[in-house]
């Protein structure tokens, strides 16, 4: 056990230095879609992060507990062009079948899906806010090597192309499973 309690030691200490350095501020992204299908439909795709590759343009690969719950941590590897790099989240809000929110611990940013029934469907919202701004490193990583605004213009691109990928994967597993008579 002493590990253990070593590791969460060395978690809080990261989550201090990284939070410690807050301050650049960056726009509020978001980005809705209507899909065909429950909300408990469109949960069990969104809640299972490690499937976030095969929607995101950006995050590839994502390594996480199969059910995620408040505190769960995931890591996310990135890539943009020849640039890749690994980011940790923490789940802050996790309600299903309606808010799965996971805060990046180095940038500070929270990513947001929120589902709200929508007559017959799900309206789904994607979002990262970054209230307190992000941490210097990540604004210095962000403006180096991702382009700084030109960055930011394309995870506002990104969202909606993601949401466009998670309503084709959510709409075809429910006609697959409504021919399959479930």
């Amino acid at each position: 056990m002493p590990g253990e309690w070593a590791d969460v030691g060395t978690r809080a200490r990261r989550d201090r230095i990284y939070s410690g350095c807050m301050g650049k501020s960056v726009r509020p992204l978001s980005a809705s879609v209507e899909i065909a299908a429950p909300p408990q439909a469109v949960w069990r795709v969104v809640a299972d992060v490690r499937r976030t590759g095969e929607w995101s343009p950006e995050c590839r690969k994502v390594l996480a507990p199969a059910r995620l719950r408040a505190g769960s941590r995931f890591v996310g590897l990135n890539k943009r062009g020849f640039v890749a790099w690994p980011t940790t989240a923490r789940v802050v809000r996790c309600e299903p079948p309606r808010v799965l929110a996971y805060r990046i611990v180095e940038n500070g940013a929270t990513w947001t899906y929120a589902l709200e029934p929508a007559g017959e469907g799900t309206r789904l919202t994607e979002s990262r806010v970054a209230a307190d701004g992000i941490s210097t490193l990540s604004a210095v990583f962000t403006r180096v090597l991702l382009g700084g605004e030109v960055h930011t213009d394309e995870l506002e691109d990104g969202i909606r192309r993601s949401l466009e990928r998670i309503k084709a994967i959510v709409e075809s597993e429910s006609a697959g499973s409504a021919a399959a008579g479930g």
